[in-house]
């Protein structure tokens, strides 16, 4: 994986790519796993992981964990998704 920061991604692009992890479109663990971390880099929130796996009641969904990913950014001054 590359670098890139939250940033570099427009929410429609951090949307696929969530979804990849959420539907488990790598061919290996590994590779899922690598995919997670970075999930975990790029979006900084403090649940991390948490989001995909254990989300608060009513806020599952790849569509849901972006958008809370948005909103703690926002919230904490956080640069936000490419126009």
């Amino acid at each position: 994986m590359n670098m890139k920061k939250i940033s570099d991604y427009t929410e429609k692009e951090f949307l696929d790519f969530v979804i990849g992890i959420y539907a488990d479109t790598y061919s290996t663990e590994k590779e899922h796993m690598a995919a997670v971390m970075e999930f975990e880099r790029l979006s900084e929130h403090p649940i991390g992981s948490d989001l995909l796996y254990y989300p608060e009641y009513g806020k599952s969904g790849p569509s849901a964990i972006v958008h809370e990913i948005k909103e703690w950014r926002a919230k904490n001054g956080k640069p936000g998704f490419k126009e």
